[in-house]
């Protein structure tokens, strides 16, 4: 592990207890705090729209990298590490800061520096060329031009964004890696969808609500996280949650799959949504196989049961896979049928 020449912030005795319950002992929770306090591995994306890897592993080991991929067993060879381990590196080096970005490769959008969490959300929702995907909170873009490449700039992809200044960037990432098949829209994410279901017959064949969340799982990047941290900030973003994937949800198509996604370990904000589809949709909770350690969904947390189907949901670690935190979970929609009384 290559630590942060960073000020160790301290943990809030309130988080520590909470991770100490999730992880079900102080040792697992020491093992999670230890590993916030190091750097991920360097992860890219292939962007096969534009090239092979097996062409981009070549000339990136032409720059002295060493490069592993993963998950080559899931025939998902665009995933790629760069590693540097020192000596198990046989002849790779370590990367200097900010070369990644720096190489032609990347500036013509041959690959996409992406955490390996966050390819996940694409990867078990898988695309195919020719359908209609929404990526409701698609700003940087890294899911959207995932998507895109596994559509084979086929098909349809609604990427939304609220933010101005995202939607800069996400126009810019697409224009990079060479994105055809995307119409970027700005809405707020309920409204967005409550103006396509009143006034419209789109229905989409995948969606995915990567939800705006309070980043648990992004310590290793952003260590002000344990500052800024606060139950009343999970608690009011968890609201906004619940409301954006009940909206998706209602403008799925029946058969259709959704994936809902965090970048935090907080039941609030992922069980508890989940939770609440299910007892107000007629949905079904999918199994979902990773090439990597998983722990399934929580049923119980501070008091409050969940359905029994939420285990079938993903949570993600750092110190089981040297990765960030996630969550995932994948819903198939079997009816129309919905009982949510709020907008």
């Amino acid at each position: 592990m290559k630590y942060k020449e960073k000020i160790k912030f301290t943990p809030k005795p309130e988080f520590i207890e909470r991770m100490e319950a999730l992880l079900g002992s102080k040792e697992e929770a020491k093992k999670f705090f230890e590993i916030s306090y190091t750097n991920t591995p360097d992860c890219i994306r292939c962007n096969t729209l534009k090239m092979s890897p097996s062409e981009l592993k070549k000339r990136l080991e032409a720059y002295g990298w060493k490069i592993k991929q993963p998950f080559l067993s899931t025939g998902h060879e665009e995933i790629m590490i760069i590693d540097e381990t020192g000596e198990a590196n046989k002849g790779g080096r370590k990367l200097n800061p900010g070369e990644l970005g720096k190489t032609k490769e990347h500036l013509l959008g041959y690959f996409y520096v992406q955490e390996i969490t966050s390819m996940l959300p694409i990867l078990v929702l898988d695309p195919k060329p020719g359908e209609v995907l929404l990526d409701l909170c698609a700003s940087p873009g890294s899911k959207t031009t995932q998507a895109a490449a596994l559509m084979e700039n086929k098909g349809t992809i609604i990427a939304n964004e609220i933010n101005l200044g995202r939607i800069g960037i996400l126009n810019s990432n697409m224009e990079r890696c060479g994105v055809m098949n995307t119409i970027v829209t700005r809405h707020e994410g309920v409204a967005f969808c409550e103006r396509i279901l009143k006034k419209t017959k789109i229905r989409f064949d995948k969606i995915l609500v990567d939800a705006p969340c309070s980043g648990e799982g992004t310590l290793r990047k952003s260590p002000r996280t344990f500052l800024i941290w606060n139950i009343n900030m999970i608690k009011k973003i968890a609201s906004v949650q619940r409301k954006l994937a009940v909206a998706a949800l209602k403008i799925l198509k029946v058969g259709g799959e959704m994936i809902y996604s965090t970048c935090t370990l907080s039941p609030e904000e992922d069980e508890e949504i989940v939770d609440f589809l299910i007892k107000n949709f007629d949905i079904k909770v999918e199994e979902i196989k990773l090439p990597l350690k998983t722990r399934c969904g929580v049923c119980e947390f501070e008091g409050k049961q969940y359905s029994k189907e939420v285990e079938k949901a993903c949570r993600l670690y750092p110190h089981d896979n040297d990765t960030d935190g996630f969550f995932l979970c994948k819903i198939t929609k079997l009816s129309d049928k919905c009982s949510v009384k709020e907008k």
